[in-house]
């Protein structure tokens, strides 16, 4: 027997039931943001899809396929790309996730999601300091670099890592402490924020100790020795287009890490040190997240330094558009004169 409207609003116990309901099912779903945050993050992320696929497949193509003479720094530069290609490849799950504000793909992929969120600053990082200790033995110790900056060890060390930093994400896998429970898992808090893993800390801290002190301090270290030796002229035999090249590429690792990477693990650290009261949503953690995923576009500044061959692909599909342009231009020119030249012979015509 259905009830009137008048039933309705003037039964108490019925009210009060549709409020429960309703703030059950509000409580039961965890909080991911307003709006124009999850519009934002689908732009910025659509803006990293296209240009980071575009950069990294051709990154990866002139590293790992046209380069004929291939050192260590070759080696470094295809697992930087095929890392910042991985990662790139699992976006399109998160611009679904800030379109439809619903996680569909089940909790396994949001783990493996959240996972590789951690696994990815790990792995840049120590590829960085690969890279940083390459320059080093190449301009303090260019004796001895020739013996330690080959190909086979460079694999070594490149396949080391990833092992490493592969072993140490897997328990993030097995969490026990899951935000997306409350809302039987249409949501995907742990890609978005690592509040979960509080109850880890011990862990953690050793993870953040060994995967971002260690390759900084390494970074750090190998910059100060490559400075001082510049400055006091210590590397004289030195060709000047090698000191160019290795200070550039300090350069760029140095912004990079200072406005990726920083940033992200210092926000990591204090939701790590928080009180728990907190919610599922942290701004500070989305937007550390959007810059750290920013290095995936800005390792083009360092594949532009490293290889003369991916300067003049780049530099080929920048010169070819400009020729399409010029192209089109000319036809668009040459139809509008053929139009006017038949016009002028129509009317002598007439």
């Amino acid at each position: 027997m259905w009830m009137d409207e008048e039933q309705i609003q003037n039964n108490p116990h019925i009210m009060t039931v549709d409020l429960n309901s309703t703030n059950m099912s509000a409580t039961m779903r965890p909080e991911q943001g307003p709006m124009e945050y999850r519009i934002s993050g689908l732009i910025f992320y659509c803006f990293i899809f296209i240009i980071g696929v575009m950069v990294n497949f051709t990154a990866l193509w002139v590293f790992a396929l046209t380069t004929k003479k291939r050192n260590s720094v070759t080696i470094y530069m295809i697992n930087v790309a095929l890392v910042d290609l991985t990662f790139i490849l699992l976006l399109p799950f998160r611009m679904v996730y800030h379109h439809q504000d619903y996680w569909p793909f089940g909790d396994l992929f949001c783990r493996i999601m959240g996972a590789f969120t951690i696994f990815y600053p790990c792995m840049a990082l120590w590829l960085f300091a690969l890279i940083s200790t390459d320059r080093y033995m190449a301009i303090v110790q260019p004796k001895h670099g020739k013996e330690l900056r080959n190909v086979p060890k460079a694999v070594v060390g490149s396949v080391g890592v990833w092992v490493m930093t592969m072993g140490s994400s897997v328990p993030l896998l097995f969490s026990q402490q899951d935000p997306d429970r409350a809302s039987n898992f249409t949501t995907c808090i742990k890609m978005q924020d690592i509040i979960h893993m509080r109850h880890d800390n011990p862990v953690n801290f050793v993870r953040l100790i060994f995967f971002f002190l260690v390759p900084i301090c390494i970074m750090i270290g190998c910059y100060v020795v490559i400075v001082d030796n510049l400055i006091h002229g210590r590397t004289s035999k030195l060709k000047p287009k090698v000191k160019q090249k290795s200070i550039r590429i300090i350069i760029t690792l140095i912004i990079q890490v200072l406005v990726c990477f920083v940033p992200f693990h210092v926000c990591l650290v204090l939701r790590l040190l928080g009180n728990g009261t907190d919610g599922g949503y942290s701004t500070w953690a989305v937007f550390t997240t959007f810059l750290m995923n920013l290095s995936t576009v800005l390792d083009i500044i360092l594949y532009y330094i490293v290889s003369k061959q991916f300067q003049d692909r780049v530099i080929s599909v920048i010169l070819y558009r400009n020729y399409l342009r010029s192209v089109r231009r000319k036809s668009r020119h040459t139809h509008t004169g053929s139009i006017r030249s038949m016009s002028n012979m129509t009317s002598a015509m007439i």
